[in-house]
């Protein structure tokens, strides 16, 4: 078996769901360990560095024999939660794909980046420069290792090995969560003259926030990364039916584009509380910022894209540059001073019932990383 598929069957086998996400879960210890033994296995300095307790990153480096530039290679080790999945921690292969939870998102993108470094460690290293191959925990909730990990580390540029069906893609969208409150006053439903219905004055915001997303759809797209988008997510309120709710409560998500500014949710859906206000000044309601991350993109011109693109049309694949519709540690990378791009491999059923990898791609993006090492550095 091909040490790289070994090592992806290795990865889908651990337990590593976030914790964050499914409370009790395993988190992400296990495959730390296993990713710092395979790494110091072929010769790494490894650091482990814990970005919360019992949750490490793991960073290998992989010096060059002269001095040059730094490549960083990413990838994310937690998985999202395994809730109706049959074994998801025992891989399967089957017509050219390996099953499993993770197997996509993203532990064949994480068995592809560590194994272009074994491969250039074990015929004859770098040339000159340094490669850093980091391992992070969280990036399925709040990025916490993507965070810890750039207070420490540095590198001329970076590739996070997320899923793109071996696309090298320049940017990804960002998103805001906002939490409306809406409220109402109490009362005995047979007394509509006491109570204020809290439930139907955030259908005022709902209609709002509908007419914002279609207006948001209908502005020019962005190249890569088409239009931006807002839905409603999670709504909760009242107590019993034959009362009036005095409190409503929705919390919501919007999707943004680069240049977008980090605020962009809240201040548009203050700007909509603000306007139901102006004609109903007993309106009661209140915005606030979740959590919000922004959106990122590398200029399509930039180095590091096209020594990708020029590395993937040597292994024989025509180059794609694409965007990402989904947010990753890539922005974290970016916005720390690492210009970063996503390139990983193909598959299906991100976060869903049924997982699975392309083994052809993994082996692919192994050697098309490997190649962009010895250019770039």
């Amino acid at each position: 078996m091909d040490p790289a598929i070994r090592l992806l069957r290795d990865l889908v086998a651990i337990d590593s769901v976030n914790p964050t996400l499914v409370p009790g879960a395993a988190g992400e210890a296990a495959i730390a360990d296993a990713i710092a033994r395979e790494m110091r296995g072929f010769g790494l300095d490894v650091e482990v560095q814990p970005a919360a307790p019992g949750r490490p990153n793991v960073v290998g480096v992989l010096e060059g024999r002269a001095k040059g530039r730094t490549l960083m290679f990413c990838g994310h080790t937690d998985t999202v939660g395994v809730t109706g999945m049959d074994a998801p921690f025992s891989p399967v292969e089957r017509d050219g794909r390996l099953y499993g939870r993770g197997a996509q998102d993203m532990k064949g993108g994480v068995a592809a980046m560590i194994s272009a470094v074994r491969s250039l460690a074990e015929h004859g290293g770098l040339a000159s420069g340094r490669l850093v191959i980091a391992a992070v925990v969280d990036e399925e909730h709040l990025s916490i290792g993507a965070e810890a990990l750039v207070t420490r580390w540095r590198a001329d540029a970076g590739v996070v090995t997320e899923p793109t069906d071996l696309a090298v893609a320049i940017g990804h969208k960002g998103f805001g969560w906002v939490e409306v409150e809406v409220l109402g006053k109490a009362a005995h439903g047979s007394r509509p003259a006491d109570g204020q219905d809290a439930i139907l004055r955030l259908g005022r915001v709902l209609a709002r926030l509908e007419a914002l997303d279609a207006a948001i759809q209908s502005r020019p797209p962005h190249p890569l990364l088409g239009a931006g988008s807002l839905h409603a997510s999670i709504i909760a309120g009242g107590h019993e039916l034959s009362s009036y709710p005095d409190r409503a409560l929705l919390q919501m998500e919007r999707r943004t584009l680069p240049g977008d500014p980090e605020s962009t949710a809240l201040e548009e859906v203050e700007a909509i509380l603000d306007d139901i206000r102006k004609v109903d000044p007993a309106f009661r309601a209140s915005a606030t910022s979740m959590f919000a991350r922004p959106a990122y993109e590398v200029p399509s011109d930039h180095e590091l894209p096209r020594t990708l693109a020029s590395a993937i049309a040597s292994a024989g694949r025509e180059p794609r540059i694409a965007g990402a519709s989904f947010w990753t540690d890539a922005a974290v990378l970016g916005h720390a001073g690492i210009p970063s791009v996503l390139f990983g491999p193909g598959g299906a059923g991100l976060h869903s019932l049924e997982e699975y990898v392309n083994v052809a791609d993994v082996l692919f993006c192994r050697d098309a990383l490997a190649d962009l090492a010895r250019r770039f550095c």
